[in-house]
């Protein structure tokens, strides 16, 4: 048996509790290990009761990624100090995992040293689901770009004709009221939450540059504008998150504009991260995010920075009722910070999501206490791999799948944003060479994965688009140059939500004779997808 493969962590993705009374338990071995018929049992019991009485289970091997497999166990337990150690056999040995490593025998009588615990499940450090996500279909919105709704508001800002190619720094006019009027588009389309680029008082046409994080920008409308489309929007069940910028801030913020004035004599110079004592712009010597010098990176280990960006995450609950932040450049801001944010945002809404952007492993961010999913960047490099590239066969891409999902707890899983582009990303249906019926596969494998849906505008009507700033493009109103055929199958897609089998399914991801197959199993009824290649798919249903 390869020990080196062995691996297990108490109180981590590899044993963690759904409730106080039910836990999940997994352990990776060796995949050479797996085919040759290892048999993983788990001898558990209460921390207290172990020397005279433990139980044992079968363990059965769920997933495999390239080099290694998964044995994972969702237990009922009767009490909350909960510990266990692995039974190994294979070829008929026997063999036994604890806090020793592996062993040829195991002494019950002086367990307490060495088995793997879970001491005591304090409720509080469960990591609870937030229970709309993963029956929820998302529809990310660019505002400047997706409808016009005020047609009496001032129009000098806008420098492009709807539908002509866009700049980095063009304004095509979109707006809120243009989101209030198509709800009942959105609506129909099966969609139940929105994540909107950012709202607020901003330069630029994406608002990523913010000035004023209380006010809503005028080219998009006004604060009463937000919350007329958040009362409408819950009105016909659909929920709207919206993007929270808190790594930088616009240079023109009158914080960071009293620095520039006033250098280290300014009451906010510690807002910020400088080198010496004032501004220099030319030399940037502030940091940023990215090079960008109008965007000057908060320093969020600063109280008082910190006080003000919970203020503004509790406020938009207060005043719009909104449910959710999505998180930018989550990963270049303190887990500390973010740990305060979970509990000032949870504190005023328990059921808000909270989403990072993350495009790598984020479990140091996914672990109860910080967010609760992150786009879902890994399955869209997956996706782009099999679909639009074609550089990953089905086995390989089945290991791809599963190995992501063994990088977070089950909660987690649930709750992924899974996204197949997006505003910083090239159009999944260009990247596709414009073949729909790869783009059609690939949202089905986006509806059956654990997880919740995330759909860039205008992918529904196949919408092209190179990178940004080109993957930014209006929608087209004119239903006249629609495809009405591929937009009634992907509302068919959306709809496979509200099947309970693809929310809280179990998911099984293997490869079959050369085909992708996706199964979940929810309380004895079987979804299940076969895709056979990049363009070719069958969907079925057991009820049993």
């Amino acid at each position: 048996m390869n020990k080196h493969a062995l691996l297990h962590i108490p109180e981590s993705r590899y044993c963690f509790p759904l409730s106080k009374e039910e836990v999940v338990i997994r352990l990776r071995t060796a995949k050479e290990d797996a085919d040759a018929g290892l048999k993983v049992r788990l001898i558990y019991g209460v921390k207290y009761d172990y020397q005279k009485e433990r139980f044992t289970v079968e363990v059965p091997r769920k997933y495999d990624d390239e080099l290694f497999a998964y044995y994972e166990i969702q237990l009922k337990i009767r009490d909350t100090r909960f510990v266990y150690i692995f039974e190994l056999e294979e070829n008929g040995k026997k063999q036994y995992f604890s806090e020793d490593g592996l062993t040829d025998s195991y002494n019950y009588e002086e367990s307490y040293y060495n088995f793997f615990q879970l001491p005591y499940i304090n409720e509080n450090d469960v990591m609870p689901l937030v229970d709309w996500m993963p029956g929820t279909v998302f529809y990310q919105i660019f505002i400047d770009r997706f409808c016009i709704g005020d047609e009496n508001k001032d129009m000098s800002y806008i420098d492009m004709k709807w539908g002509s190619k866009p700049t980095p720094k063009s304004h095509a006019g979109g707006d809120l009221r243009g989101i209030i009027k198509r709800l009942d588009y959105l609506k129909d389309l099966g969609i139940s939450a929105l994540y909107l680029n950012p709202i607020f008082l901003s330069d630029s046409n994406h608002k990523y540059d913010i000035i004023d994080y209380k006010k809503i920008d005028p080219q998009f409308g006004n604060n009463e504008d937000f919350v007329e489309l958040v009362k409408k929007a819950h009105s016909l069940g659909i929920r709207v998150v919206l993007d929270a910028v808190f790594n930088h801030c616009s240079y023109k913020m009158e914080q960071f504009q009293d620095v520039i004035k006033n250098g280290k004599a300014s009451e906010y110079f510690d807002w910020f991260i400088i080198d010496g004592d004032k501004v220099d712009i030319k030399k940037r010597n502030y940091e940023c995010f990215g090079y960008c010098d109008y965007m000057p990176k908060l320093n969020t280990a600063n109280p008082e920075v910190q006080s003000f960006l919970l203020d503004i995450a509790t406020y938009w609950i207060d005043v719009a009722d909104i449910d959710g932040w999505r998180l930018d450049v989550a990963d270049e801001v303190s887990h500390d910070f973010w740990r305060m944010f979970r509990r000032a945002v949870k504190a005023k809404k328990s059921d808000a999501v909270i989403i990072g952007e993350n495009w790598h492993d984020a479990y140091p961010s996914l672990q109860g206490d910080q967010q609760d999913s992150i786009m879902n960047y890994a399955f869209t490099k997956i996706c782009l791999d099999y679909f639009a590239n074609e550089s990953c066969d089905a086995r390989k891409t089945a290991q791809h799948l599963n190995g992501i999902l063994m990088r977070n707890m089950k909660q987690v899983n649930y709750m992924m944003l899974n996204l197949l582009d997006s505003h910083d990303t090239d159009r999944f249906f260009t990247m596709c060479k414009k073949d729909k019926k790869k783009l059609e596969a690939a949202l089905a494998l986006t509806m059956f994965m654990p997880g919740t849906p995330c759909i860039y505008y205008g992918t529904e009507h196949a919408m092209e688009g190179g990178y940004d700033p080109d993957c930014r493009r209006c929608f087209d109103w004119d239903e006249s140059k629609w495809d009405m055929k591929f937009f009634n199958k992907v509302k068919e897609l959306i709809a496979l939500k509200k099947n309970l089998v693809l929310q809280y399914g179990d998911v099984s991801i293997t490869e079959e004779n050369g085909s992708l197959i996706v199964k979940r199993r929810y309380n004895g009824n079987v979804a299940k997808l076969k895709i056979e290649s990049p363009t070719v798919y069958t969907i079925s249903f057991e009820n049993n």
